[in-house]
């Protein structure tokens, strides 16, 4: 079991970046797919990008172009780099390792 703690969110204003970071408690370089998700108020919650231990990468529709995801298997970390960002992007962001294993969250807030 690896627990992942998430770290980076904040308030920001629209057009701004955040960075986002999950550090995992054990080693991810076996683990095959880590993401990150969201949750809105009154929302569900929704993936918002995931990368495989190859690389390979998906983005939900709404970031794509704007957000890219990362990953460091010697730092046994993950990240998401949030670029023009807009007030619809407020939610709480989890960090996913694997199937089973999820941060407790992290506040990102874009508001003027």
């Amino acid at each position: 079991q690896v627990q992942p703690v998430e770290s980076g969110g904040g308030l920001v204003q629209p057009g701004g970046s955040l960075r986002l970071s999950c550090a995992a408690s054990g080693s991810i370089s076996r683990i095959y797919v880590m993401g990150w998700y969201r949750q809105a108020p009154g929302g569900q919650r929704e993936s918002v990008a995931t990368i495989t231990h190859g690389g390979a990468t998906t983005y939900a529709d709404s970031v794509k172009g704007r957000f890219s995801i990362s990953r460091d298997n010697a730092k046994n970390e993950v990240y998401l780099q949030m670029n023009s960002l807009k007030p619809e992007d407020t939610a709480i962001y989890y960090c996913r390792v694997g199937v089973n294993d999820w941060g407790r969250g992290t506040q990102v807030t874009v508001s003027s």
